[in-house]
């Protein structure tokens, strides 16, 4: 069975870059508008790891990763930070929040498997 990961972003456009790479390599999406949809989604869907925004409406990137952290079956899965944002203060933040990897936008698709 198929890995399955989840991507949080705002971006329609980022969403499909994503996804359309990770289906690329055999794995199974779920893609969320913002950190408010992907935790609604979460309460039905299991994932293997979350790739988000830290910038989203309604519910930001940090807070969607204190929320996935927050339950027992997510507490352990990888989180990959896809953001605009590179200061070492917002990784540190990032890094706090509970993710395991940060990724600059632009973003190559062979990095983002790289790091998957």
């Amino acid at each position: 069975m198929s890995k399955v990961i989840m991507t949080a972003d705002d971006s329609t456009s980022i969403r499909q870059m994503v996804s359309f790479t990770l289906k690329q390599e055999g794995y199974n999406v779920v893609e969320a508008v913002d950190g408010q949809d992907a935790v609604e989604k979460l309460a039905s869907t299991q994932i293997d790891m979350l790739i988000t925004d830290l910038n989203m409406p309604r519910m930001d990137g940090l807070e969607l990763i204190a929320n996935v952290r927050a339950m027992p079956q997510f507490k352990f899965i990888p989180i990959i930070m896809l953001t605009t944002e590179s200061q070492a203060e917002m990784k540190q933040k990032g890094k706090a929040a509970g993710a395991t990897g940060w990724i600059v936008k632009p973003f190559k698709p062979e990095q983002l498997i790289a790091v998957i």
